[in-house]
């Protein structure tokens, strides 16, 4: 492992917050300097995420409103990955669910960590083409 890039040390780890999509936790940790602090941390089940592409090459967007931004954004098609739900069926579900379209063809493109400063989060992208709405 290079310098510098030792884990923390968990100390003490609490539940401050169970919610209907996510957790929020308190965790005391020691750094490899031996500073020990607070780190706040959001648990989530994770989330699938569709590039939705026409046969003309446009992608297919949204515009939700975000109480958190106070505003309504652009956004890709996507949604929570529920219990007992597979991201690839999430995702078919929610393209559906949100622009009436049916995608014939899916590629998984991989996942990323949408904010791994403070959350397991990770969001499964998938190629979504051959459209029929």
């Amino acid at each position: 492992m290079p310098l510098g890039q030792e884990p923390p040390q968990l100390l003490k780890q609490r539940l401050f917050y169970e919610g209907r999509k996510f957790n929020f936790e308190v965790n005391q940790l020691r750094l490899p300097n031996k500073v020990v602090g607070d780190w706040e941390c959001i648990r989530h089940p994770g989330g699938a995420l569709a590039v939705p592409v026409t046969p003309n090459g446009e992608l297919v967007l949204v515009r939700q409103y975000r109480f958190a931004v106070q505003g309504r954004l652009l956004e890709f098609p996507a949604g929570t990955v529920e219990v007992g739900e597979q991201p690839a069926g999430t995702i078919r579900r929610e393209l559906e669910e949100e622009t009436g379209y049916r995608a014939h063809s899916w590629s998984a493109l991989g996942n990323f960590a949408l904010a791994p400063g403070y959350s397991d989060e990770l969001i499964y992208a998938f190629l979504a083409t051959d459209l029929e709405k």
